[in-house]
């Protein structure tokens, strides 16, 4: 159960990222065997089969229990008291974006996740309000699955983990680390250590239960592809690449505008004569 809790994020980066989280996080315990037709092979996904049943698992595992429990939870439990849990568990992983952002040496953004740990932990009351938001003290969040990135491993094989869903074999590999920078590994009452555990894996899936409707045609495959675009998007740093028309050398050429282009879409000398012709054979009454 702790485990799970250490694989959640919360960015609020764009929409765009919001949409791949929500897709990813209902991943987590979800999906189905799918009965359609194999689609191409992603070479990022070389063990599909085994991932595939994998997934089916997680399927039993959520339909059963998870989903259930957290409908139940977001019956009975208020808005503003599923703000503050939510809140709650997004603070205590601010500790893991400082480790990371430091070992990659983002300072400026360690600075940043620092500070809201602290206001939120503060004024905030344990994390339950969010303060540094309205403040507007942002920070990029940040894993050891991409300091790993950063540190060489940009490829990575894509791998579905029981319970724990979605991943790549680098993102596995550095989720001991993620686990021993959540505060709650360091908790003495082993009791109330799983039962937050717990309550945050019931709050991030009611979270998701408005985000089924987003899945379309074959589940796994949109899934994992949701997910492996989301983790490139975040080991980027949210950079999608250079626009060549926002670039400031960016030049037209003169055979660009050729004028054959133009004969060739009909807008020809003997085009335009007919047209003046028709107009001044018009009678207006």
């Amino acid at each position: 159960m702790l485990s799970l809790l250490g694989r959640v994020n919360f960015p609020c980066r764009s929409g765009l990222t919001r949409f791949m989280l929500a897709t990813l996080m209902l991943s987590l315990l979800s999906g189905c065997a799918t009965t359609q037709s194999m689609q191409e092979p992603n070479p990022a996904d070389p063990w599909e089969g085994f991932n595939r049943r994998v997934f089916a698992f997680n399927d039993v595992v959520d339909r059963y229990t998870l989903k259930p429990v957290s409908q139940g939870y977001r019956a009975v439990t208020p808005d503003p008291v599923q703000t503050g849990v939510s809140n709650f568990f997004s603070n205590l992983w601010e500790v893991r974006t400082v480790v990371n952002s430091l070992l990659q040496g983002k300072f400026a953004n360690a600075g940043k996740a620092t500070g809201r740990f602290v206001i939120n932990s503060t004024v905030g009351i344990g994390g339950l309000l969010d303060y540094a938001t309205h403040m507007e003290i942002l920070a990029d969040k940040e894993d050891f699955g991409q300091t790993l990135a950063a540190w060489g491993w940009q490829d990575s094989r894509y791998l579905v983990l029981p319970l724990l869903g979605p991943s790549t074999l680098r993102d596995t590999t550095g989720l001991p680390v993620d686990l021993r920078s959540n505060p709650l590994a360091y908790m003495d009452n082993e009791e109330l250590r799983y039962t937050l555990a717990a309550l945050g894996i019931i709050d991030v899936r009611a979270g998701l239960l408005d985000q089924e409707e987003l899945i379309s045609g074959d589940r796994y495959s949109f899934i994992r592809d949701a997910y492996l675009q989301r983790r490139q998007f975040e080991i980027n740093d949210g950079e999608l690449g250079d626009d060549p028309f926002s670039m400031d050398d960016f030049d037209f050429e003169d055979a660009d505008f050729d004028d054959a282009d133009f004969d060739d879409a009909g807008f020809d000398d003997a085009a335009m004569d007919d047209r003046d012709a028709l107009s001044n054979e018009t009678v207006v009454d």
